[in-house]
């Protein structure tokens, strides 16, 4: 028997599908503007100033990707206990650190089970927390260059000091190399958000477009859960979910809502 939790917010699953397009279309821009590899004939009426329009694709979704970020902090603060910055750092808790111990068991075929839990385990939000690294420098590397490209904009005034320690070459690789290191993460997030489907059965893939999750009924408080409790930070998610008999007489209600 399974109950239906809400666990994605409109916010969270938002910014989920924003950034998957913009790094989408930011890797096809950002490598053409690096290595032009589609060829356009000049006789073309929009051959001239191809360059120039992906340009364009390249800024506009650097500027739809921030926005996106921005949004996401935000509710890293305000949010359900699994929007919470707390889970970008499970290493700081007890309960992090024995639900990350327990998914590296079982990444490792030491554990036949994945560690139960409603949103992320804690191995998964250390990765988040790595990409959020990643994020942040694939943004500030690339409004460095830019402005440099443009000395009369705002970012030529906030970055031009990173040029005077770093040359526009090796800002420009490292650029590059974040670009991949985010491709190769994606690469790895889609086949375990699959893999853990599979294991748990708990409608994780569909979570992402609807929010809800289907768990046990006899499942536990996952690790967030217990560390948003024990900082006294629960909201009204975090009180149904420390309950199951309440979770499932709330989730009936709202699903009549629905």
């Amino acid at each position: 028997m399974r109950r239906r939790v809400y666990v994605w917010e409109v916010p969270v699953r938002l910014t989920h599908w924003v950034n998957v397009v913009s790094i989408v279309m930011l890797c096809f821009s950002g490598y053409y503007i690096a290595n032009p590899y589609i060829f356009v004939s000049t006789r073309e009426p929009w051959g001239v100033y191809f360059m120039g329009t992906m340009r364009f694709i390249h800024f506009a979704f650097a500027y739809i990707f921030v926005a996106s970020l921005i949004l996401r902090t935000y509710w890293a603060f305000v949010g359900n206990q699994w929007a919470s910055w707390r889970g970008l750092f499970p290493f700081l808790t007890a309960e992090g650190r024995r639900n990350m111990w327990h998914a590296v068991q079982y990444y490792f075929f030491l554990r036949r089970n994945p560690p139960e839990v409603a949103g992320h385990n804690a191995l998964a939000g250390t990765s988040y927390m790595i990409i959020v690294l990643l994020y942040g420098l694939s943004v500030f590397t690339g409004f460095t260059i830019y402005g440099q490209l443009h000395p009369a904009s705002i970012w030529y005034t906030l970055t031009d000091w990173v040029t005077s320690l770093v040359s526009l070459q090796t800002l420009r690789l490292a650029h590059h190399i974040i670009m991949y290191l985010i491709l190769a993460f994606v690469v790895h997030h889609v086949y375990a958000a699959w893999l853990i489907d599979m294991e748990e059965g708990n409608g994780l893939m569909s979570s992402i477009f609807s929010g809800y999750k289907f768990l046990p009924r006899n499942q536990q408080p996952d690790w967030i859960e217990q560390v948003v409790a024990r900082n006294g930070k629960r909201n009204n998610y975090a009180l149904k979910v420390a309950n199951p008999g309440t979770q499932a007489q709330s989730i009936g209600a709202k699903g009549g809502e629905g």
